[in-house]
């Protein structure tokens, strides 16, 4: 399987990426300054998570851009982790960004001074924002999986939380405008949670990639199976995988008849690795045989 998309999808990713830019820009200007007028702490946590969105654009942009790179003399498995390093840098983002917010939401929470109504230009700003967020989430994750990047899912899935957190927002200064003051505070400091949470999620299997975590046990048994249907191969053992961003690296020694001459077991091996190449996401097979 070629690891590397056909052109117009990956136009179609970057596409994706800029019009997530272009958005969050528009958000997060307009939360910001409607947060600030209208008193509502709720949107102005919701504009530092959309600005939290934009860096993580820029991150994922910078990420694509190098992870499709050829092998070279520092990189001779290719640049693939950079997507696992991006999504990394995308969690941790996330993290610290839900902390800060938790953070200021209690403070204000626990404040002797009494909370004041927000205005109603907050709500319909919300409303907007929710919409939009949720229509870039269904439209992100169309152009990801059609590229297979776990990098572009897990940044539709972010445009998701955002419309979750949106929606938390909105209802927070609903109540608010209802009376319930420390609603709009509330909304924040759960918008805070939901951040965080995501954020964690996605550094911690992120990290898992980075220390060589292994393919899931369907996939490694549909590699097994398909070295073994390869005509010459007697056995397998010792197979090993390990994730390089969306593509898998296996290593396997291959049990073939110790009878066939040297160039016949090339040819078997060599057939092998091509079958497994083009019918799961492999990146490479390093074999090894043993004769039997």
């Amino acid at each position: 399987m070629n690891p590397h998309p056909h052109p117009s999808l990956q136009q179609a990713a970057q596409r994706s990426l800029w019009l997530s830019v272009a958005v969050n820009v528009v958000l997060t200007l307009l939360q910001i300054v409607t947060g600030l007028w209208a008193g509502s702490q709720a949107l102005v946590a919701d504009a530092l998570h959309s600005l939290s969105d934009l860096v993580a654009d820029f991150v994922a942009l910078l990420a694509r851009r190098h992870s499709h790179k050829a092998p070279d003399d520092d990189h001779h498995y290719g640049h693939q982790r950079y997507e696992t390093a991006a999504s990394l840098a995308l969690g941790l983002l996330l993290l610290g960004a839900g902390a800060g917010m938790l953070l200021g939401a209690g403070s204000k929470i626990t404040s002797a001074t009494p909370l004041a109504p927000v205005h109603q230009a907050a709500l319909w700003v919300a409303l907007l924002t929710l919409l939009s967020k949720e229509l870039l989430f269904r439209y992100m994750l169309k152009i990801a999986s059609e590229v297979k990047s776990s990098m572009l899912v897990a940044n539709a899935w972010h445009a998701r939380a955002d419309a979750a957190s949106s929606l938390v927002v909105a209802l927070g200064i609903a109540g608010n405008l209802a009376g319930y003051t420390w609603l709009d505070p509330l909304a924040a400091a759960l918008v805070g949670f939901m951040v965080g949470k995501t954020g964690w999620g996605f550094a911690w299997d992120a990290l898992h990639d980075l220390m060589d975590r292994a393919a899931d046990a369907d996939t490694v048994a549909a590699i097994r199976a398909t070295l073994l249907a390869t005509p010459g191969v007697q056995g397998v053992h010792d197979l090993r995988t390990r994730r390089m961003a969306d593509q898998i690296q296996v290593d396997v020694h291959l049990e073939i008849d110790g009878n066939l001459t040297v160039h016949q077991g090339h040819d078997i091996a060599a057939a092998a690795r091509l079958r497994v190449m083009s019918s799961q996401p492999v990146l490479d097979v390093m074999t090894h045989i043993d004769p039997v």
